[in-house]
């Protein structure tokens, strides 16, 4: 139980994570830093979703980036 108080995911929804990096970051520089088409081709955080929850590989690099974003700070 003691991990997930410490975990910066737990209980964030992806949306608001997503919302989190594109106000922080905007589209182009996460495109950049996260090169997928949803990001980089007429992004949303509706076709970021759709993407992300299909593809594990691409939900982990935008989690580790919300992690260390938040390290930043």
């Amino acid at each position: 139980m003691q991990e997930q108080i410490n975990n910066p995911l737990h209980g964030k929804r992806l949306d608001t994570i997503i919302e989190y990096l594109v106000e922080y970051y905007g589209w182009e520089e996460l495109g950049q830093r996260i090169s997928i088409r949803c990001f980089n081709d007429n992004p949303s955080v509706k076709s970021s979703l759709t993407f992300l929850r299909k593809t594990h590989w691409a939900r982990e690099k935008v989690e580790q980036l919300y992690v260390k974003t938040l390290l930043k700070k």
